[in-house]
C-alpha cells in the first residue's frame, strides 16, 4: 500500500502517517524495513537499482506476513482509526477562545 493510500485511508492530510499507526501497522512498517536493510547488506547493495530491489522484496515479506495474519484473524491490519487524536486547533485558536471565557 502506498504512503498515499494509507494518509487517505486514515483521512490524513499534512500529518506524520508514522504517528497516527496503530501498533500492528507500525510492527509491518518495521518488518519491512529490517528486511529492506538485511536483503541489501546480504547482497552488498550499492546504488539505487539494488536498493530499490531490496526495498521491493522487503515490502513483498511484509505484505506477505499482514495478508497471512490478516486471514487468520479475519482483521484488517491497516484501519482508519488514528492513534493520536485529532488536532484541536492552533495555538491563536486555542488563545482566542481563552480571551473570549475571561
Amino acid at each position: 500500500m502506498s504512503v498515499k493510500a494509507h494518509k487517505e485511508i486514515k483521512g490524513l492530510k499534512s500529518q506524520n502517517l508514522r504517528d497516527h499507526m496503530s501498533e500492528a501497522e507500525l510492527i509491518f512498517t518495521a518488518l519491512a524495513e529490517l528486511s529492506t536493510r538485511q536483503l541489501a547488506e546480504s547482497v552488498e547493495a550499492t546504488g539505487m537499482t539494488e536498493n530499490k530491489s531490496a526495498a521491493k522484496t522487503g515490502g513483498r515479506i511484509a505484505k506477505k506476513a499482514r495478508l497471512d495474519l490478516e486471514g487468520k484473524t479475519g482483521r484488517s491490519v491497516v484501519t482508519g482509526a488514528n492513534f493520536l487524536p485529532p488536532a484541536r486547533g492552533s495555538l491563536a485558536q486555542i488563545s482566542g477562545k481563552k480571551n473570549e471565557r475571561s
